[in-house]
């Protein structure tokens, strides 16, 4: 895929423990001439600096994972725009997939199916799970690695600025202008937060949160539940 093709847009807060993996890892992908935003939200670790010293762009932004991809996607100079959580890993083609699901227009935007890491062997089902809803309801998360073409992303007004959902949210504007390609290869994505809280606690916290968003509770009282 050519420079002005791809652009992948990481947002990050305080992620220095674990960005640096995160860089080298998008490096063949940057060689191959994928841009590389990093929208920081105002980091208080070395953050900011590690990605400077990659030689990645980065974008500084107000702190919250929407407002923070909305800005590094102002940044882009590519005419599709993937959006990376950091503790998420792409496969190695990513941009060869991505230029094959999004050929003639038919599809504008799309995701990979994921695979969660970690100890608990749960996390593999959850996963299976995951993808499986998204493919039929085709609603993706950010942790699916989401990607978009620039005319769509634009004519959905980016990211909603709002503090939890706004991949949801992201999902049904997306779903007015077509279907999501729904990639089989497959990210990878850090368990850490279902290990931390503990898998079952987690599943049951996000399945509640989902369930109210449907019912129109406010995404800054969800983000409240969720801290």
């Amino acid at each position: 895929m050519a420079a002005h093709r791809l652009s992948i847009v990481l947002p990050v807060l305080n992620e220095a423990a674990g960005l640096g993996a995160v860089l080298q890892a998008l490096a063949p992908l940057r060689a191959r001439g994928a841009e590389l935003i990093v929208a920081d939200g105002g980091s208080s670790d070395h953050s900011a600096a590690l990605a400077q010293a990659s030689g990645a762009q980065l974008v500084n932004a107000a702190r919250g994972r929407a407002l923070q991809m909305n800005a590094g996607a102002a940044q882009a100079r590519g005419e599709v725009l993937l959006f990376l959580h950091a503790d998420t890993q792409l496969p190695a083609d990513a941009d060869v997939l991505i230029r094959e699901a999004l050929p003639s227009g038919s599809r504008v935007w799309g995701r990979f199916d994921v695979a969660i890491t970690g100890r608990p062997r749960m996390l593999k089902l959850i996963a299976a799970l995951m993808n499986l809803r998204s493919r039929l309801t085709g609603i993706a998360t950010g942790d699916q690695a989401m990607f978009v073409t620039r005319a769509a992303f634009e004519a959905v007004g980016g990211f909603p600025a709002q503090p939890l959902m706004e991949d949801i949210e992201m999902s049904r504007r997306l779903l007015h202008l077509s279907r999501p390609a729904c990639l089989r290869a497959k990210v990878q994505t850090s368990g850490r937060r279902w290990e931390s809280r503990g898998v079952w606690r987690t599943v049951l916290l996000m399945w509640r949160l989902r369930f109210a968003y449907w019912r129109g509770v406010a995404p800054e009282r969800l983000a409240e539940l969720y801290r």
